[in-house]
């Protein structure tokens, strides 16, 4: 194979959205480059800081995390007050607490998960191509290869979490996205089914076609198959994920169920 022009960092993140096979042909072919997945973490940890302070500067953001943390916490407090465990000034002290630090929590969260998503997907998705790459599609590259695809593929998740802040801010909805969730009116978080809905993004897709194009350019293997291994792998956990919520809940009302019995 001819040797590969080398190509800028910026010039690679661009080009991952409309020539990705040729940026992947690179990674290839080239010297291991951290810049290649810590670029995009630090671009995407910034969107998501800033959307944060925009979304929940807001007070009509404040309110709808207020209201969601009051509602998942009334029906315990409900207990609380039927069995005697608690007196209404208790509880009306503690609808203070929850209000009070509702935002708080959230906002912590939101920072700390954007960081995760960031540093930590790279990895994740790397491991998971080298795994496929090199044990079921015979390919030969190091590890951070695969991490060097996944994280160059996250620019797509750049792109996302920047629609995502638009639609939020758009809609009015924190649960806004590109996806099959905005055909909900009222979402909830805690449904099995809305949460199913929110993982099936467009933008999700992107990422995987872009991470299976990585793959299939890194083993040589075709693109079909190598989206095959991809897609299939994230269904897996999806509907695990999905599985394992549903479950939790069911056992929560079962315990609840019994104990008011």
């Amino acid at each position: 194979m001819p040797a590969l022009p080398a190509t800028s960092l910026w010039a690679r993140l661009m080009n991952v959205f409309v020539t990705p096979g040729e940026v992947f042909d690179e990674v290839k072919h080239r010297a291991v480059s951290a810049a290649n997945w810590v670029t995009p973490a630090l671009i995407l940890v910034f969107i998501s800081w800033v959307g944060c302070y925009v979304i929940f500067s807001q007070d009509a953001f404040r309110h709808q995390v207020t209201d969601a943390a009051e509602q998942a916490a009334e029906k315990q407090f409900q207990k609380m007050e039927k069995e005697g465990k608690a007196t209404k000034e208790n509880i009306e002290k503690s609808r203070e607490m929850v209000a009070k630090f509702a935002v708080g929590s959230a906002v912590a969260g939101s920072l700390v998960v954007g960081v995760l998503a960031a540093f930590a997907t790279p990895f994740w998705w790397g491991l998971i191509i080298w795994v496929v790459g090199t044990k079921a599609l015979k390919g030969t590259f190091p590890f951070m290869k695969g991490v060097e695809v996944a994280g160059l593929a996250n620019t797509i998740a750049c792109l996302d979490a920047l629609l995502r802040i638009l639609l939020i801010i758009v809609t009015g909805s924190l649960f806004a996205s590109a996806g099959l969730a905005m055909l909900v009116k009222n979402f909830n978080p805690q449904n099995p089914l809305h949460g199913a809905l929110m993982a099936f993004n467009v933008m999700t897709f992107w990422v995987l076609a872009v991470r299976s194009m990585g793959l299939a350019r890194l083993t040589g293997a075709s693109f079909a198959k190598a989206a095959a291994w991809l897609f299939g792998i994230w269904l897996f956990f999806t509907a695990l994920m999905i599985g394992f919520s549903a479950a939790m809940q069911a056992v929560g009302k079962a315990l609840t169920t019994r104990s008011g019995g």
